[in-house]
């Protein structure tokens, strides 16, 4: 699944993402509930974990606004308080569920697993192909023509990208900041080569390109038909 981390304790925000990415999801972190409206608005995402307590705008405004909005993305609230009343706030606001802190990992885990089972929208969003790939988000799972492919999770977010974008230009910025969170170094070709060795998984056996190379600005997903 592609979650979105709303949490503005750095240790805390840190221990679930890297959580969630050992366990094969795709995750995008947010500092502050501004940010995270942003990321939420622009991105389809499985499913949010919103604190609470976040600078800028609390996640009880955030999950609100997003249901105001007619979005039916499930929602987990984190949150050190633990009573009737705060739990009763954060359900009415739009939450599909709440975790006290501090809390175990595995629990959480369990309840992101719970409400990627709930299906709808979030689901039919989790499904993307172009030409003969096809990516299922839920179950992290990527087919070429039916045959399986063995990616890493940076490579799997990096091929998500670009079907979310299909034709459109993606530059080696862009990547960065979206599938990496790095601020654009010009010497690096960390990009180039994961670019590459996603290119020979697909391309195995003899497939056709589909990540084309636009010389000078980055790359794009679309078939090369000259």
């Amino acid at each position: 699944m592609r979650i979105l981390v709303v949490e503005d304790d750095r240790k805390v925000a840190q221990f679930v993402r890297q959580g969630l990415e050992e366990e094969g999801h795709a995750v995008d972190v947010a500092g502050d509930g501004e940010q995270g409206t942003l990321l939420a608005h622009v991105n389809a995402y499985d499913a949010l974990v919103l604190d609470i307590q976040l600078p800028r705008k609390n996640g009880l405004e955030l999950a609100a606004e997003l249901r105001r909005e007619g979005s039916t993305v499930p929602i987990l609230m984190l949150t050190a308080r633990d009573t009737t009343e705060d739990v009763v706030r954060g359900l009415d606001s739009g939450a599909d569920d709440y975790l006290t802190k501090p809390f175990a990992f595995d629990e959480l885990l369990a309840r992101v697993r719970a409400l990627g089972r709930r299906g709808g929208p979030a689901v039919a969003a989790s499904l993307l192909k172009f030409d003969d790939v096809e990516m299922d988000r839920v179950h992290h799972r990527v087919a070429r023509a039916g045959r399986l492919l063995d990616l890493t999770a940076r490579e799997f977010r990096l091929l998500e990208y670009f079907l979310a974008r299909p034709d459109a230009v993606v530059t080696r910025t862009e990547l960065l900041e979206k599938v990496w969170d790095m601020t654009f170094d010009p010497g690096s070709n960390v990009v180039d080569v994961h670019v590459s060795n996603l290119r020979g998984k697909l391309e195995e056996g003899g497939a056709p390109r589909l990540i084309q190379t636009v010389r000078g600005v980055g790359f794009a997903l679309r078939r090369d038909d000259g």
